[in-house]
Protein backbone atom coordinates (compact mmCIF):
# COMPACT_ATOMS: atom_id res chain seq x y z
CA UNK A 1 0.00 0.00 0.00
CA UNK A 2 1.43 3.36 -1.10
CA UNK A 3 -0.83 5.96 0.53
CA UNK A 4 0.77 8.89 -1.32
CA UNK A 5 0.22 7.19 -4.67
CA UNK A 6 -3.40 6.35 -3.82
CA UNK A 7 -4.16 9.90 -2.67
CA UNK A 8 -2.35 11.29 -5.70
CA UNK A 9 -4.67 9.38 -8.06
CA UNK A 10 -7.80 10.40 -6.12
CA UNK A 11 -6.83 14.09 -5.98
CA UNK A 12 -5.88 14.17 -9.68
CA UNK A 13 -9.32 12.76 -10.54
CA UNK A 14 -10.99 15.45 -8.40
CA UNK A 15 -8.83 18.18 -9.96
CA UNK A 16 -9.81 17.13 -13.48
CA UNK A 17 -13.48 17.09 -12.45
CA UNK A 18 -12.96 20.77 -11.53
CA UNK A 19 -11.44 21.57 -14.92
CA UNK A 20 -7.82 21.72 -13.76
CA UNK A 21 -5.44 21.00 -16.70
CA UNK A 22 -4.34 17.33 -16.62
CA UNK A 23 -0.62 18.16 -16.60
CA UNK A 24 -0.78 19.97 -13.24
CA UNK A 25 0.39 17.86 -10.23
CA UNK A 26 -1.55 16.99 -7.08
CA UNK A 27 1.50 17.69 -4.86
CA UNK A 28 0.71 15.15 -2.12
CA UNK A 29 2.92 15.27 0.99
CA UNK A 30 2.73 13.77 4.49
CA UNK A 31 1.46 16.23 7.11
CA UNK A 32 4.27 17.95 8.98
CA UNK A 33 2.36 19.16 12.07
CA UNK A 34 -0.26 17.58 14.30
CA UNK A 35 -3.69 19.01 13.54
CA UNK A 36 -2.84 19.84 9.94
CA UNK A 37 -3.85 16.52 8.38
CA UNK A 38 -2.13 13.18 7.97
CA UNK A 39 -1.49 14.19 4.36
CA UNK A 40 -1.74 17.44 2.43
CA UNK A 41 -2.65 18.15 -1.19
CA UNK A 42 -0.86 21.37 -2.11
CA UNK A 43 -2.20 21.61 -5.66
CA UNK A 44 -4.75 24.43 -5.42
CA UNK A 45 -2.35 27.41 -5.30
CA UNK A 46 -0.37 26.48 -8.40
CA UNK A 47 -3.45 25.36 -10.31
CA UNK A 48 -5.34 28.57 -9.41
CA UNK A 49 -2.45 30.67 -10.66
CA UNK A 50 -2.36 28.76 -13.94
CA UNK A 51 -6.14 29.09 -14.35
CA UNK A 52 -6.37 32.71 -13.14
CA UNK A 53 -8.75 31.97 -10.30
CA UNK A 54 -8.91 32.20 -6.47
CA UNK A 55 -6.95 29.38 -4.79
CA UNK A 56 -9.28 28.90 -1.81
CA UNK A 57 -12.33 28.80 -4.09
CA UNK A 58 -10.60 26.23 -6.31
CA UNK A 59 -9.56 24.24 -3.24
CA UNK A 60 -13.20 24.18 -2.07
CA UNK A 61 -14.32 22.80 -5.45
CA UNK A 62 -11.58 20.14 -5.35
CA UNK A 63 -12.64 19.12 -1.81
CA UNK A 64 -16.27 18.78 -2.93
CA UNK A 65 -15.18 16.53 -5.79
CA UNK A 66 -12.75 14.65 -3.56
CA UNK A 67 -15.10 13.73 -0.70
CA UNK A 68 -16.92 10.93 -2.60
CA UNK A 69 -13.51 9.59 -3.77
CA UNK A 70 -12.24 9.35 -0.18
CA UNK A 71 -15.46 8.50 1.68
CA UNK A 72 -14.05 5.21 3.06
CA UNK A 73 -10.45 6.43 3.34
CA UNK A 74 -10.63 9.84 5.04
CA UNK A 75 -12.49 11.04 8.14
CA UNK A 76 -12.03 14.70 7.37
CA UNK A 77 -10.92 16.87 4.45
CA UNK A 78 -10.53 20.59 5.11
CA UNK A 79 -8.93 23.70 3.66
CA UNK A 80 -6.22 25.61 5.51
CA UNK A 81 -4.40 28.86 4.79
CA UNK A 82 -4.37 30.07 1.18
CA UNK A 83 -5.61 26.74 -0.18
CA UNK A 84 -3.87 23.77 1.43
CA UNK A 85 -6.09 20.68 1.49
CA UNK A 86 -5.58 18.65 4.69
CA UNK A 87 -6.64 14.99 4.70
CA UNK A 88 -7.21 13.04 7.93
CA UNK A 89 -7.22 9.28 7.32
CA UNK A 90 -9.91 6.95 8.68
CA UNK A 91 -8.70 4.69 11.53
CA UNK A 92 -10.81 1.71 10.45
CA UNK A 93 -9.39 1.93 6.92
CA UNK A 94 -5.86 2.20 8.33
CA UNK A 95 -6.48 -0.93 10.42
CA UNK A 96 -7.53 -2.84 7.28
CA UNK A 97 -4.42 -1.73 5.37
CA UNK A 98 -2.12 -2.60 8.28
CA UNK A 99 -3.73 -6.05 8.58
CA UNK A 100 -3.06 -6.67 4.87
CA UNK A 101 0.56 -5.52 5.18
CA UNK A 102 1.12 -7.69 8.27
CA UNK A 103 0.14 -10.88 6.41
CA UNK A 104 1.83 -9.96 3.12
CA UNK A 105 5.30 -11.39 2.45
CA UNK A 106 6.27 -8.08 0.78
CA UNK A 107 4.77 -5.85 3.50
CA UNK A 108 2.32 -4.44 0.90
CA UNK A 109 5.20 -3.08 -1.21
CA UNK A 110 4.15 -3.65 -4.82
CA UNK A 111 6.71 -4.55 -7.48
CA UNK A 112 7.44 -1.87 -10.07
CA UNK A 113 4.85 -1.63 -12.86
CA UNK A 114 7.63 -0.54 -15.23
CA UNK A 115 10.72 -2.63 -14.31
CA UNK A 116 14.05 -1.48 -15.69
CA UNK A 117 17.41 -3.07 -16.30
CA UNK A 118 19.69 -1.20 -13.93
CA UNK A 119 23.47 -1.55 -14.14
CA UNK A 120 25.04 -0.62 -10.82
CA UNK A 121 28.78 0.14 -10.94
CA UNK A 122 30.27 0.06 -7.45
CA UNK A 123 33.24 -0.84 -5.26
CA UNK A 124 35.91 -1.02 -8.02
CA UNK A 125 39.08 -1.63 -5.96
CA UNK A 126 42.51 -1.63 -7.55
CA UNK A 127 43.76 -5.22 -7.55
CA UNK A 128 47.32 -4.09 -6.92
CA UNK A 129 46.40 -2.98 -3.40
CA UNK A 130 44.29 -4.12 -0.47
CA UNK A 131 40.88 -2.52 -0.01
CA UNK A 132 41.00 0.48 2.31
CA UNK A 133 38.43 2.82 3.88
CA UNK A 134 38.27 4.79 0.64
CA UNK A 135 36.42 1.83 -0.92
CA UNK A 136 33.83 1.55 1.86
CA UNK A 137 31.29 4.16 0.76
CA UNK A 138 31.11 3.04 -2.88
CA UNK A 139 30.80 -0.59 -1.81
CA UNK A 140 28.03 -0.30 0.78
CA UNK A 141 26.00 2.52 -0.81
CA UNK A 142 26.05 0.78 -4.19
CA UNK A 143 25.09 -2.52 -2.61
CA UNK A 144 22.16 -0.97 -0.72
CA UNK A 145 20.75 0.45 -3.96
CA UNK A 146 21.29 -2.83 -5.81
CA UNK A 147 19.36 -4.70 -3.08
CA UNK A 148 16.56 -2.14 -3.01
CA UNK A 149 16.09 -2.01 -6.79
CA UNK A 150 15.93 -5.81 -6.91
CA UNK A 151 13.30 -5.82 -4.17
CA UNK A 152 11.26 -3.39 -6.27
CA UNK A 153 11.33 -5.85 -9.16
CA UNK A 154 13.99 -4.31 -11.38
CA UNK A 155 16.62 -6.41 -13.12
CA UNK A 156 19.87 -5.41 -11.43
CA UNK A 157 23.26 -6.14 -12.99
CA UNK A 158 26.11 -5.51 -10.58
CA UNK A 159 29.39 -4.43 -12.17
CA UNK A 160 32.61 -4.38 -10.14
CA UNK A 161 34.91 -2.32 -12.39
CA UNK A 162 38.19 -3.35 -10.75
CA UNK A 163 41.55 -1.88 -11.74
CA UNK A 164 43.26 -4.91 -13.25
CA UNK A 165 45.08 -3.50 -16.29
CA UNK A 166 47.67 -0.91 -17.20
CA UNK A 167 51.33 -0.06 -16.80
CA UNK A 168 51.78 -1.06 -13.15
CA UNK A 169 50.76 -4.64 -13.87
CA UNK A 170 53.99 -5.25 -15.80
CA UNK A 171 55.90 -4.40 -12.63
CA UNK A 172 53.65 -6.55 -10.43
CA UNK A 173 53.74 -9.57 -12.74
CA UNK A 174 57.53 -9.36 -13.01
CA UNK A 175 57.78 -9.28 -9.19
CA UNK A 176 55.40 -12.21 -8.83
CA UNK A 177 57.36 -14.22 -11.40
CA UNK A 178 60.62 -13.63 -9.51
CA UNK A 179 59.08 -14.63 -6.17
CA UNK A 180 57.52 -17.75 -7.71
CA UNK A 181 60.90 -18.55 -9.26
CA UNK A 182 62.37 -18.41 -5.76
CA UNK A 183 59.98 -21.24 -4.81
CA UNK A 184 57.55 -18.85 -3.14
CA UNK A 185 53.90 -19.89 -3.11
CA UNK A 186 51.66 -17.35 -4.88
CA UNK A 187 49.26 -17.10 -1.93
CA UNK A 188 52.16 -16.42 0.45
CA UNK A 189 53.80 -13.93 -1.91
CA UNK A 190 50.59 -11.91 -2.13
CA UNK A 191 49.45 -12.38 1.46
CA UNK A 192 49.86 -8.65 2.09
CA UNK A 193 49.17 -6.80 -1.14
CA UNK A 194 50.46 -3.49 0.23
CA UNK A 195 53.83 -5.02 1.13
CA UNK A 196 54.00 -6.85 -2.20
CA UNK A 197 53.26 -3.63 -4.11
CA UNK A 198 55.94 -1.73 -2.15
CA UNK A 199 58.49 -4.48 -2.84
CA UNK A 200 57.70 -4.40 -6.55
CA UNK A 201 57.92 -0.60 -6.68
CA UNK A 202 61.23 -0.55 -4.81
CA UNK A 203 62.58 -3.24 -7.16
CA UNK A 204 61.36 -1.23 -10.17
CA UNK A 205 62.95 2.02 -8.94
CA UNK A 206 66.31 0.52 -7.94
CA UNK A 207 66.95 -2.17 -10.58
CA UNK A 208 67.16 -0.95 -14.18
CA UNK A 209 67.11 -4.49 -15.61
CA UNK A 210 63.98 -5.32 -13.61
CA UNK A 211 62.36 -2.07 -14.77
CA UNK A 212 63.08 -2.93 -18.42
CA UNK A 213 61.63 -6.40 -17.92
CA UNK A 214 58.52 -4.92 -16.31
CA UNK A 215 58.01 -2.55 -19.26
CA UNK A 216 58.41 -5.39 -21.72
CA UNK A 217 55.83 -7.38 -19.76
CA UNK A 218 53.31 -4.56 -20.18
CA UNK A 219 53.69 -4.83 -23.96
CA UNK A 220 53.45 -8.63 -23.85
CA UNK A 221 50.42 -8.46 -21.55
CA UNK A 222 48.56 -6.04 -23.84
CA UNK A 223 49.44 -8.09 -26.91
CA UNK A 224 48.03 -11.29 -25.34
CA UNK A 225 51.21 -13.24 -24.52
CA UNK A 226 50.01 -16.55 -23.02
CA UNK A 227 52.74 -16.91 -20.37
CA UNK A 228 52.34 -13.34 -19.13
CA UNK A 229 48.56 -13.64 -19.18
CA UNK A 230 48.84 -16.79 -17.07
CA UNK A 231 50.88 -14.92 -14.41
CA UNK A 232 48.49 -11.94 -14.65
CA UNK A 233 45.51 -14.25 -14.10
CA UNK A 234 47.19 -15.78 -11.05
CA UNK A 235 47.85 -12.33 -9.60
CA UNK A 236 44.25 -11.31 -10.38
CA UNK A 237 42.73 -14.44 -8.77
CA UNK A 238 44.68 -14.06 -5.53
CA UNK A 239 43.94 -10.31 -5.39
CA UNK A 240 40.23 -10.86 -6.00
CA UNK A 241 40.19 -13.39 -3.16
CA UNK A 242 41.20 -10.57 -0.78
CA UNK A 243 38.27 -8.46 -2.02
CA UNK A 244 35.82 -11.36 -1.84
CA UNK A 245 36.69 -11.93 1.82
CA UNK A 246 35.93 -8.27 2.57
CA UNK A 247 32.60 -8.46 0.69
CA UNK A 248 31.57 -11.54 2.66
CA UNK A 249 32.55 -9.91 5.94
CA UNK A 250 30.62 -6.75 5.00
CA UNK A 251 27.56 -8.77 3.94
CA UNK A 252 27.81 -7.27 0.46
CA UNK A 253 26.24 -9.12 -2.47
CA UNK A 254 29.12 -8.72 -4.96
CA UNK A 255 30.58 -11.99 -6.26
CA UNK A 256 33.34 -12.98 -8.67
CA UNK A 257 30.68 -13.18 -11.39
CA UNK A 258 30.13 -9.41 -11.08
CA UNK A 259 33.76 -8.51 -11.79
CA UNK A 260 34.16 -6.58 -15.03
CA UNK A 261 37.58 -5.03 -14.77
CA UNK A 262 39.33 -2.70 -17.17
CA UNK A 263 40.85 -5.74 -18.89
CA UNK A 264 37.38 -6.95 -19.92
CA UNK A 265 37.09 -4.06 -22.39
CA UNK A 266 40.63 -4.27 -23.78
CA UNK A 267 39.59 -5.65 -27.16
CA UNK A 268 37.08 -2.85 -27.70
CA UNK A 269 39.40 0.08 -26.98
CA UNK A 270 40.84 0.40 -30.49
CA UNK A 271 37.36 0.04 -32.10
CA UNK A 272 36.03 2.78 -29.77
CA UNK A 273 38.80 5.15 -30.88
CA UNK A 274 38.17 4.22 -34.52
CA UNK A 275 34.43 4.93 -34.18
CA UNK A 276 35.09 8.29 -32.53
CA UNK A 277 37.53 9.17 -35.32
CA UNK A 278 35.02 8.15 -37.99
CA UNK A 279 32.40 10.45 -36.44
CA UNK A 280 34.85 13.35 -36.36
CA UNK A 281 34.78 13.47 -32.58
CA UNK A 282 38.36 12.27 -31.98
CA UNK A 283 41.10 14.31 -33.65
CA UNK A 284 44.90 14.21 -33.52
CA UNK A 285 46.54 16.66 -31.13
CA UNK A 286 50.28 16.50 -30.46
CA UNK A 287 50.31 12.89 -31.60
CA UNK A 288 47.45 11.83 -29.31
CA UNK A 289 43.79 11.20 -30.12
CA UNK A 290 41.67 13.78 -28.31
CA UNK A 291 37.96 14.58 -28.09
CA UNK A 292 37.29 18.29 -27.47
CA UNK A 293 34.03 19.03 -25.67
CA UNK A 294 32.65 22.58 -26.01
CA UNK A 295 29.77 21.47 -23.74
CA UNK A 296 32.23 21.39 -20.83
CA UNK A 297 34.23 24.49 -21.77
CA UNK A 298 36.15 26.42 -19.10
CA UNK A 299 35.35 30.01 -18.08
CA UNK A 300 37.39 31.32 -21.04
CA UNK A 301 35.39 29.22 -23.51
CA UNK A 302 38.12 26.65 -24.17
CA UNK A 303 36.60 23.20 -24.84
CA UNK A 304 37.39 20.42 -22.38
CA UNK A 305 40.03 18.06 -23.87
CA UNK A 306 39.67 14.31 -23.29
CA UNK A 307 42.63 12.15 -24.35
CA UNK A 308 41.40 8.71 -25.45
CA UNK A 309 44.69 7.42 -26.92
CA UNK A 310 48.17 8.51 -25.92
CA UNK A 311 50.93 9.49 -28.31
CA UNK A 312 52.54 6.06 -27.98
CA UNK A 313 49.27 4.27 -28.71
CA UNK A 314 48.26 3.46 -25.13
CA UNK A 315 44.71 3.89 -23.88
CA UNK A 316 43.39 5.64 -20.78
CA UNK A 317 40.68 5.30 -18.13
CA UNK A 318 38.41 7.43 -20.28
CA UNK A 319 38.71 4.96 -23.17
CA UNK A 320 37.84 1.92 -21.06
CA UNK A 321 34.97 3.80 -19.36
CA UNK A 322 33.49 4.73 -22.74
CA UNK A 323 33.88 1.10 -23.89
CA UNK A 324 32.18 -0.05 -20.68
CA UNK A 325 29.24 2.29 -21.30
CA UNK A 326 28.87 1.03 -24.85
CA UNK A 327 28.91 -2.59 -23.62
CA UNK A 328 26.35 -1.90 -20.90
CA UNK A 329 23.89 -0.41 -23.34
CA UNK A 330 24.51 -2.70 -26.34
CA UNK A 331 25.05 -6.02 -24.54
CA UNK A 332 23.38 -5.62 -21.15
CA UNK A 333 20.47 -3.51 -22.51
CA UNK A 334 20.60 -1.12 -19.57
CA UNK A 335 17.89 1.51 -19.06
CA UNK A 336 19.61 3.02 -16.03
CA UNK A 337 23.35 3.05 -15.33
CA UNK A 338 24.39 4.12 -11.84
CA UNK A 339 28.00 4.92 -10.93
CA UNK A 340 28.89 5.07 -7.24
CA UNK A 341 32.22 6.88 -7.57
CA UNK A 342 33.52 9.65 -5.33
CA UNK A 343 32.98 13.32 -6.10
CA UNK A 344 36.57 13.89 -7.26
CA UNK A 345 35.73 12.01 -10.46
CA UNK A 346 32.86 14.37 -11.38
CA UNK A 347 34.55 16.00 -14.38
CA UNK A 348 35.82 12.65 -15.68
CA UNK A 349 32.31 11.15 -15.53
CA UNK A 350 30.79 14.22 -17.20
CA UNK A 351 33.31 13.86 -20.02
CA UNK A 352 32.64 10.14 -20.46
CA UNK A 353 28.85 10.62 -20.44
CA UNK A 354 29.04 13.51 -22.92
CA UNK A 355 31.25 11.59 -25.37
CA UNK A 356 29.10 8.44 -25.14
CA UNK A 357 25.93 10.41 -25.91
CA UNK A 358 27.50 12.44 -28.74
CA UNK A 359 28.80 9.24 -30.32
CA UNK A 360 25.32 7.65 -29.99
CA UNK A 361 26.77 4.81 -27.91
CA UNK A 362 24.07 5.76 -25.39
CA UNK A 363 20.59 6.90 -26.37
CA UNK A 364 18.54 9.61 -24.68
CA UNK A 365 16.29 6.90 -23.22
CA UNK A 366 19.12 5.62 -20.99
CA UNK A 367 19.67 7.34 -17.63
CA UNK A 368 23.35 7.93 -16.84
CA UNK A 369 23.92 8.82 -13.20
CA UNK A 370 27.14 9.65 -11.40
CA UNK A 371 26.07 9.25 -7.77
CA UNK A 372 28.96 10.96 -6.04
CA UNK A 373 29.63 10.70 -2.32
CA UNK A 374 31.62 12.60 0.29
CA UNK A 375 34.68 11.50 2.27
CA UNK A 376 34.99 9.66 5.59
CA UNK A 377 36.84 12.12 7.83
CA UNK A 378 38.78 11.73 11.06
CA UNK A 379 38.18 13.83 14.19
CA UNK A 380 40.72 16.33 12.84
CA UNK A 381 38.44 17.06 9.90
CA UNK A 382 40.88 15.47 7.44
CA UNK A 383 40.42 12.20 5.47
CA UNK A 384 40.42 9.25 7.90
CA UNK A 385 43.95 7.84 8.39
CA UNK A 386 45.89 5.65 10.82
CA UNK A 387 47.69 7.37 13.73
CA UNK A 388 50.89 7.29 11.67
CA UNK A 389 49.12 8.95 8.75
CA UNK A 390 48.80 5.80 6.62
CA UNK A 391 45.81 4.40 4.78
CA UNK A 392 43.40 2.42 6.98
CA UNK A 393 42.94 -1.09 5.60
CA UNK A 394 39.29 -2.07 5.44
CA UNK A 395 39.98 -5.55 6.85
CA UNK A 396 41.62 -4.03 9.95
CA UNK A 397 38.77 -1.53 10.43
CA UNK A 398 36.15 -4.30 10.35
CA UNK A 399 38.15 -6.47 12.77
CA UNK A 400 38.35 -3.58 15.22
CA UNK A 401 34.61 -2.90 14.84
CA UNK A 402 33.75 -6.49 15.80
CA UNK A 403 36.19 -6.42 18.74
CA UNK A 404 34.70 -3.18 20.08
CA UNK A 405 31.18 -4.56 19.66
CA UNK A 406 32.21 -7.71 21.52
CA UNK A 407 33.33 -5.64 24.53
CA UNK A 408 30.09 -3.68 24.40
CA UNK A 409 27.85 -6.75 24.23
CA UNK A 410 29.70 -8.43 27.13
CA UNK A 411 29.19 -5.31 29.27
CA UNK A 412 25.45 -5.24 28.59
CA UNK A 413 24.54 -8.93 28.75
CA UNK A 414 26.01 -11.62 30.99
CA UNK A 415 23.40 -14.28 30.14
CA UNK A 416 24.64 -15.04 26.63
CA UNK A 417 27.22 -17.75 25.93
CA UNK A 418 30.45 -17.13 23.97
CA UNK A 419 29.00 -18.42 20.69
CA UNK A 420 26.00 -16.11 20.95
CA UNK A 421 28.18 -13.15 21.91
CA UNK A 422 30.50 -13.80 18.97
CA UNK A 423 27.63 -13.88 16.48
CA UNK A 424 25.90 -10.81 17.94
CA UNK A 425 29.21 -8.91 18.03
CA UNK A 426 29.80 -9.61 14.35
CA UNK A 427 26.35 -8.33 13.41
CA UNK A 428 26.58 -5.27 15.65
CA UNK A 429 30.16 -4.38 14.68
CA UNK A 430 29.73 -4.71 10.92
CA UNK A 431 26.23 -3.24 11.06
CA UNK A 432 27.51 -0.21 12.99
CA UNK A 433 30.18 0.62 10.41
CA UNK A 434 27.67 0.32 7.57
CA UNK A 435 24.73 2.09 9.22
CA UNK A 436 26.92 4.96 10.43
CA UNK A 437 27.87 5.60 6.81
CA UNK A 438 24.51 4.90 5.19
CA UNK A 439 22.62 7.11 7.66
CA UNK A 440 24.58 10.18 6.50
CA UNK A 441 23.54 12.11 3.41
CA UNK A 442 25.47 10.47 0.56
CA UNK A 443 26.87 13.71 -0.85
CA UNK A 444 28.26 14.94 2.49
CA UNK A 445 31.56 14.24 4.22
CA UNK A 446 31.18 12.74 7.70
CA UNK A 447 33.26 12.30 10.83
CA UNK A 448 34.15 8.70 11.70
CA UNK A 449 33.51 8.07 15.41
CA UNK A 450 33.55 4.71 17.20
CA UNK A 451 31.58 6.10 20.14
CA UNK A 452 28.68 7.45 18.09
CA UNK A 453 28.39 4.49 15.72
CA UNK A 454 28.34 1.90 18.53
CA UNK A 455 25.91 3.85 20.70
CA UNK A 456 22.60 2.29 21.73
CA UNK A 457 21.02 5.76 21.64
CA UNK A 458 20.00 7.67 18.55
CA UNK A 459 19.95 6.74 14.89
CA UNK A 460 22.50 3.91 14.99
CA UNK A 461 22.68 0.23 14.04
CA UNK A 462 22.75 -0.99 17.68
CA UNK A 463 19.62 1.05 18.47
CA UNK A 464 17.78 -0.35 15.43
CA UNK A 465 18.93 -3.92 16.08
CA UNK A 466 17.90 -3.57 19.73
CA UNK A 467 14.48 -2.24 18.67
CA UNK A 468 13.98 -5.45 16.68
CA UNK A 469 15.01 -7.68 19.59
CA UNK A 470 12.64 -5.83 21.96
CA UNK A 471 9.68 -6.81 19.78
CA UNK A 472 10.91 -10.40 19.66
CA UNK A 473 11.12 -10.45 23.46
CA UNK A 474 7.45 -9.38 23.72
CA UNK A 475 6.38 -12.45 21.74
CA UNK A 476 8.58 -14.70 23.89
CA UNK A 477 7.02 -13.19 27.00
CA UNK A 478 3.51 -13.52 25.56
CA UNK A 479 4.19 -17.15 24.61
CA UNK A 480 2.42 -16.77 21.25
CA UNK A 481 3.41 -17.02 17.60
CA UNK A 482 2.40 -14.08 15.36
CA UNK A 483 0.53 -16.37 12.93
CA UNK A 484 -1.72 -17.60 15.75
CA UNK A 485 -3.18 -14.14 16.43
CA UNK A 486 -6.65 -12.96 15.41
CA UNK A 487 -6.59 -11.47 11.93
CA UNK A 488 -7.80 -8.04 13.04
CA UNK A 489 -5.98 -4.78 13.75
CA UNK A 490 -7.92 -2.07 15.56
CA UNK A 491 -6.55 1.47 15.48
CA UNK A 492 -7.94 3.42 18.45
CA UNK A 493 -5.33 5.73 19.97
CA UNK A 494 -3.39 8.56 18.37
CA UNK A 495 -0.16 6.62 19.01
CA UNK A 496 -1.50 3.58 17.13
CA UNK A 497 -2.61 5.78 14.26
CA UNK A 498 0.74 7.59 13.98
CA UNK A 499 2.61 4.27 13.99
CA UNK A 500 0.21 2.71 11.46
CA UNK A 501 0.62 5.62 9.02
CA UNK A 502 4.42 5.50 9.34
CA UNK A 503 4.45 1.73 8.67
CA UNK A 504 2.33 2.23 5.57
CA UNK A 505 4.84 4.80 4.30
CA UNK A 506 7.48 2.08 3.79
CA UNK A 507 6.68 1.75 0.09
CA UNK A 508 6.84 5.48 -0.67
CA UNK A 509 10.11 5.74 1.29
CA UNK A 510 11.66 2.98 -0.83
CA UNK A 511 10.46 4.73 -3.98
CA UNK A 512 12.20 7.94 -2.96
CA UNK A 513 15.42 6.16 -1.98
CA UNK A 514 15.48 4.31 -5.31
CA UNK A 515 14.75 7.46 -7.28
CA UNK A 516 17.34 9.67 -5.57
CA UNK A 517 19.85 6.97 -4.51
CA UNK A 518 19.89 8.34 -0.96
CA UNK A 519 19.92 5.44 1.54
CA UNK A 520 20.00 7.83 4.52
CA UNK A 521 16.28 8.43 3.86
CA UNK A 522 15.61 4.74 4.63
CA UNK A 523 17.73 4.98 7.81
CA UNK A 524 15.75 8.04 8.91
CA UNK A 525 12.48 6.26 8.19
CA UNK A 526 13.46 3.17 10.21
CA UNK A 527 14.55 5.34 13.12
CA UNK A 528 11.17 7.12 13.01
CA UNK A 529 9.38 3.74 13.02
CA UNK A 530 11.40 2.63 16.06
CA UNK A 531 10.76 5.94 17.87
CA UNK A 532 7.00 5.85 17.18
CA UNK A 533 6.96 2.23 18.32
CA UNK A 534 8.48 3.22 21.68
CA UNK A 535 5.81 5.94 22.09
CA UNK A 536 3.09 3.43 21.20
CA UNK A 537 4.52 0.80 23.58
CA UNK A 538 4.50 3.21 26.51
CA UNK A 539 0.97 4.50 25.82
CA UNK A 540 -0.76 1.27 24.75
CA UNK A 541 -0.42 -1.67 27.18
CA UNK A 542 -0.12 -5.04 25.47
CA UNK A 543 0.39 -7.82 28.02
CA UNK A 544 -1.00 -5.97 31.01
CA UNK A 545 -3.72 -7.76 32.96
CA UNK A 546 -7.24 -6.70 31.97
CA UNK A 547 -6.45 -5.95 28.29
CA UNK A 548 -9.16 -7.45 26.05
CA UNK A 549 -7.84 -10.38 23.91
CA UNK A 550 -8.88 -8.60 20.70
CA UNK A 551 -6.94 -5.44 21.68
CA UNK A 552 -3.95 -7.49 22.86
CA UNK A 553 -3.82 -9.43 19.57
CA UNK A 554 -4.26 -6.24 17.54
CA UNK A 555 -1.35 -4.56 19.30
CA UNK A 556 0.81 -7.67 19.04
CA UNK A 557 0.18 -7.78 15.31
CA UNK A 558 1.15 -4.11 15.07
CA UNK A 559 4.35 -4.98 16.97
CA UNK A 560 5.02 -7.82 14.55
CA UNK A 561 4.73 -5.50 11.54
CA UNK A 562 7.14 -3.09 13.23
CA UNK A 563 9.71 -5.88 13.63
CA UNK A 564 9.27 -7.11 10.05
CA UNK A 565 9.56 -3.58 8.65
CA UNK A 566 12.77 -2.91 10.62
CA UNK A 567 14.15 -6.31 9.59
CA UNK A 568 13.38 -5.79 5.89
CA UNK A 569 14.61 -2.20 5.92
CA UNK A 570 17.91 -3.18 7.53
CA UNK A 571 18.21 -6.13 5.14
CA UNK A 572 17.93 -3.74 2.18
CA UNK A 573 20.84 -1.83 3.73
CA UNK A 574 22.78 -5.10 4.10
CA UNK A 575 22.53 -5.14 7.91
CA UNK A 576 21.59 -8.23 9.92
CA UNK A 577 19.35 -8.49 13.00
CA UNK A 578 19.32 -10.98 15.87
CA UNK A 579 16.65 -12.52 18.14
CA UNK A 580 18.45 -11.60 21.36
CA UNK A 581 20.95 -8.94 22.28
Amino acid sequence: MNIRELLNQKVLTAMQTCGVPAELPALIAPGKKAGFGDYQANCAMGAAKAMGTNPRELAAKIVTALEPELKDIADKIEIAGPGFINIDLNKAWLGEQIAKAQTDARLSVAKSSAPQTAVVDYSGPNLAKEMHVGHLRSTIIGDALARLLEFQGHKVIRQNHVGDWGTQFGMLIAELEEQLGAKQDGEIALKDLEVFYQQAKKHFDEDADFADKARSYVVRLQSGDKEILKLWQQFKNISLHHSTEIYQQLNVTLTDEDVRGESFYNNDLAPVVKDLQAQGLAVESNGAQVVFLPELADKDGNPSPVIIQKQGGGFLYSTSDIAALRYRVKNLHANRIMYFIDARQSLHMQQVFTIARKAKFVGDDVSLEHLAFGTMMGNDGKPFKTRSGGTVKLAELLTEAVERANNLVRERNTELNDTEISEISRKVGIGSVKYSDLSKTRTNDYIFSWDSMLSFDGNTAPYMQYAFTRVQSIFRKAGVAPESLQNIIVINSDQEKALAIKLLQFSETLDQVAREALPHLLCTYLYEVASLYMTFYEACPILKEGIEPEIRDSRLRLCHLVARTIEKGLDLLGIEVMERM
